[in-house]
């Protein structure tokens, strides 16, 4: 009887253990298809602060399924040069603004973006990239 037991006990901890790897939800940061919003980036363009002329591109968060959007990246690279680029991020609702500098006319540039939030319970986290976008400007 002591030893039957036993045996169940150790086969519903090993069932009980078995059963909450399998379900485990996937890493959805990694399924942009299953995303609950929208993300819009824009293309690079020059615009001029205070004087000096800069490459910007914005990723921005349309519309939610139920879902609480809380942040956007924005990256900005220039072809051929230097250095991984930069990027800037957005918290909540506020759009990721990014700005490169220096400005080399006739070059190309390329924006790529990032939003990611929260939906479920418990929540979940969803990213979804978007871009590239590139532009000669």
């Amino acid at each position: 009887m002591f030893r039957t037991f036993i045996v169940l006990a150790a086969s519903a901890l090993v069932l009980g253990s078995t059963s909450v790897v399998a379900g485990a939800q996937p890493d959805q940061s990694d399924q942009p298809d299953q995303s609950p919003c929208n993300y819009t980036l824009t293309p690079p363009t020059v615009v001029n602060v205070s004087g000096t002329d800069m490459v910007t591109a914005t990723v921005s968060i349309g519309a939610c399924d139920g879902a609480v959007p809380f942040q956007t990246v924005a990256c900005l690279k220039m072809q051929g040069g230097d250095g991984p680029g930069q990027c800037a991020r957005g918290r909540g609702l506020v759009p990721a603004q990014v700005f490169y500098q220096p400005y080399h006319p006739g070059a190309t540039y390329t924006s790529t973006g990032r939003g990611c939030a929260s939906k479920g319970n418990p929540p979940q986290k969803y990213c979804q990239e978007t871009g590239p976008s590139a532009a000669t400007l």
